[in-house]
């Protein structure tokens, strides 16, 4: 058994949430497949692929050591969906009371997406273990930074618009992780490999 927390911690150890966001199944799992060869070990498949659970039942089986997880889970039925499927975390754009309890009742864990203080605040109360903040493109760094001043124990995951570049200055301003969609997992397996690797360096360095 994998407790929440560890689940959690998993997710965000290497500063990067791979989002595979493709069109079906077979390019998905391709996709993934490239990014975790290369070392990335937390991936969210988005439910807007309606290949998206077939994607997360294959990757959960072949990659039992990666923590994968699904995205953009609106309501309870899909959150039982994914976690049927293997989903490790459900993935939201928005505070769902009820995706995030059904989450827990099933053991995953739960990144809520938020855009404001405010809903970062209501994310929390409601159990969130991490919350997505969404859309990063409209913010910056320096409001992570400004936002942890006030709430120090918020794990946030900033998501959209993040490139492979802009991780380190993410992770500097106090984000756990950030989450990178096609700007890392698009084109070919080698172009796939190539960006993983050299973002997993520059997360860490």
């Amino acid at each position: 058994m994998t407790y929440r927390w560890e689940i959690t911690a998993n997710a965000v150890r290497q500063g990067v949430v791979g989002i595979v966001r493709t069109h079906d199944a077979e390019s998905a799992v391709s996709a993934a497949r490239a990014a975790l060869e290369a070392g990335l070990r937390s991936i969210e498949l988005p439910l807007t692929n309606p290949g998206a659970l077939d994607a997360i039942s294959g990757l959960s089986a072949a990659y039992p050591d990666a923590t994968i997880g699904a995205g953009t889970v609106l309501d309870e039925a899909s959150a039982v969906l994914a976690i049927r499927a293997g989903a490790r975390f459900l993935v939201s754009p928005s505070v769902d009371a009820a995706v995030i309890r059904t989450a827990h009742r099933y053991g995953a864990a739960a990144f809520p997406g938020a855009g404001s203080v405010t809903e970062i605040v209501r994310a929390l109360e409601e159990g969130a273990d991490a919350v997505k903040v969404f859309p990063a493109s409209a913010l910056s760094p320096s409001w992570v930074q400004d936002v942890r001043a006030a709430l120090p124990q918020a794990p946030l995951v900033p998501t959209g618009g993040i490139g492979p570049a802009d991780v380190p200055g993410w992770l500097a301003a106090g984000a756990v992780a950030c989450g990178v969609g096609s700007a890392l997992t698009r084109g070919t397996v080698a172009e796939i490999s190539a960006r993983v690797e050299t973002l997993l360096r520059s997360a860490h360095g």
